[in-house]
């Protein structure tokens, strides 16, 4: 795959699918800061993988606050979740 084919496979992504899926960008982004700033705040030291399996889940649920019946964003929290429960052990 070229640049080029990368950058409009993008571009159709963000513009059709991904913007009717999970609304405006920005407004998106922005729920996802708000939920990462949480689980910094209450955070000692750097952030570890359990950390970044939380935020990930948050990543999800921010989506879903949008479209709240998108199936693959469901299977993906309990994904994040199973993961970071599976570093308990690490």
């Amino acid at each position: 795959m070229t640049r080029d084919e990368i950058l409009e496979q993008a571009h159709q992504l963000i513009n059709g699918p991904r913007s009717k899926d999970y609304g405006d960008a920005f407004h998106n982004f922005s729920r996802i800061a708000q939920g990462w700033n949480i689980i910094i705040a209450n955070t000692e030291g750097p952030l570890t993988a359990k950390h970044v399996a939380l935020m990930m889940d948050w990543v999800k649920t921010a989506r879903l606050l949008e479209t709240i019946d998108h199936a693959d964003s469901w299977v993906d929290k309990v994904g994040y979740s199973a993961l970071g429960g599976s570093f308990l052990e690490k």
